[in-house]
């Protein structure tokens, strides 16, 4: 496998909500996914994330786990809840403590953190008052960022305001499968708008405060069409404008693609400037390609998506295409240009059950190798983070796809790693 270069920033990332358990402590507020959670039949499994793996109180131990793998750097997301119960007004102390405590044991451990804002934990009374189709939510999440980052920014080198808007937006507001569960279709297209307002607000409320390095963290999808007709093309473009370019153009070209330009709130140009907020990097985070088609008949959206056939899948469903990810960031180079700030594979990884878990070390292997090429073709990548450290709760899955590097045992909150977790060690062990 290629060399990657003196610097290169290796680390592992998870989510607070998937995490922590610890809902009802601490002075913690509720979150549209505890509201989610609470109601029948959202979640496949019944399960909810009450206890989740515990690192509310058994951080010491995972950061341990860290320090045995040999990350540089660990990116975790702060729970706006805990910090502001209602989203607003006073700041819970012994929530925001929490995060000053675990910043400190991992810049004790010698382990950078990346801090990201918002990962998908609205606050349920910020959600009442109308959540991120409001454009009040914008001003409230740069008003948290700057409390956050006014008691961190002294040690964290790397912040992300949000995680993934492209799925709050389309799984959360336009299908209803993920929290608050909406299902709005193209009229979910203004939260897409109001989380870009919050991200630039952000930014500039981090800047206000001293904060150092200040990225993204987005989901990325190469789009391939089923054909090369002209129709499949056009679906193409409108799903690549919606799916990827509608939260990167308006952050690094300070526009929007004309396809989604009609989804828009009225008054979108006067939050461009704001949310063109410069950047320190650009993250994305990679899956998996997206094919798609024009619509069938009675079909109301512009494209129609297929599945990608002919590639292994994880636990999860997901076709594994390692060369997707060299793909996208030769898109992002060619449509940015000099715009495009130096790239972090914010997350990467992959569902595979086991302990042994073979299928994740040749998945890991793979998309390296294919960073390589990208770095070989141009790509300024600057560091990988691995989805995730711990196996966690996924989302409307529950409990059942298996992400981590490091098995967790649901009934104990036994953490045993995995055979790719002591791959990835000796990895870092000959990339230090």
């Amino acid at each position: 496998m290629r060399g990657f270069p003196d610097g290169f920033l290796w680390g592992v990332s998870t989510s607070a909500f998937q995490i922590e358990g610890a809902t009802r402590e601490g002075g913690r507020g509720v979150s549209v996914w505890d509201t989610f959670c609470a109601t029948p039949g959202k979640i496949h499994t019944g399960e909810n994330a009450d206890v989740a793996c515990d690192h509310y109180h058994r951080y010491a131990e995972d950061i341990a786990l860290m320090s045995e793998l040999g990350v540089g750097g660990y990116r975790f997301s702060v729970a706006w809840p805990r910090v502001q119960p209602s989203g607003s007004g006073p700041v819970n102390a012994e929530g925001l403590g929490f995060y000053d405590s675990l910043v400190d044991a991992l810049c004790e451990a010698g382990i950078r953190p990346v801090v990201t804002l918002y990962h998908w934990d609205t606050p349920q009374d910020l959600e009442d008052a109308g959540g991120w189709l409001s454009r009040d939510t914008a001003y409230r999440f740069a008003e948290y960022a700057a409390i956050v980052g006014e008691r961190l920014a002294d040690r964290v080198e790397h912040w992300i305001p949000l995680n993934e808007p492209v799925v709050e937006t389309l799984y959360g507001y336009a299908l209803g499968e993920y929290a608050p569960g909406k299902a709005l279709l193209f009229d979910a297209m203004p939260a897409a708008h109001f989380q870009n307002l919050a991200h630039g607000l952000a930014v500039s409320a981090l800047r206000s405060v001293n904060a150092k390095s200040i990225g993204s963290a987005n989901n990325h999808s190469p789009i391939w069409p089923a054909t090369q007709s002209a129709a499949d093309l056009e679906a193409a473009e409108h799903l690549g404008a919606v799916a990827n370019w509608m939260y990167t153009d308006p952050m690094l070209l300070g526009r929007y693609p004309e396809q989604v330009i009609q989804y828009l709130p009225d008054d979108f140009a006067d939050d461009l400037t704001a949310i063109a907020a410069p950047l320190d990097f650009y993250g994305v985070n990679y899956y998996e390609p997206q094919g798609c088609a024009a619509p069938g008949e009675g079909n109301p959206l512009p494209f129609e998506l297929r599945a990608i056939e002919g590639y292994p899948l994880t636990t999860n469903g997901s076709p594994v295409v390692p060369d997707g990810l060299r793909e996208f960031l030769g898109q992002l180079r060619t449509r940015y240009e000099d715009k495009l700030p130096p790239i972090y594979i914010t997350e990467s990884g992959c569902s595979f059950d086991g302990v042994h878990d073979k299928e994740r070390i040749q998945y890991l292997q793979d998309h390296l190798a294919a960073l390589g090429q990208a770095l070989d073709e141009g790509s300024d990548v600057r560091g990988y983070f691995v989805w995730s450290l711990l196996d966690n709760f996924e989302w409307s899955k529950g409990y059942q796809p298996r992400f981590g590097l490091v098995h967790v045992d649901y009934c104990t909150l036994a953490r045993t790693p995995k055979d790719s977790f002591y791959w990835y060690r000796d990895l870092l062990g000959g990339a230090r």
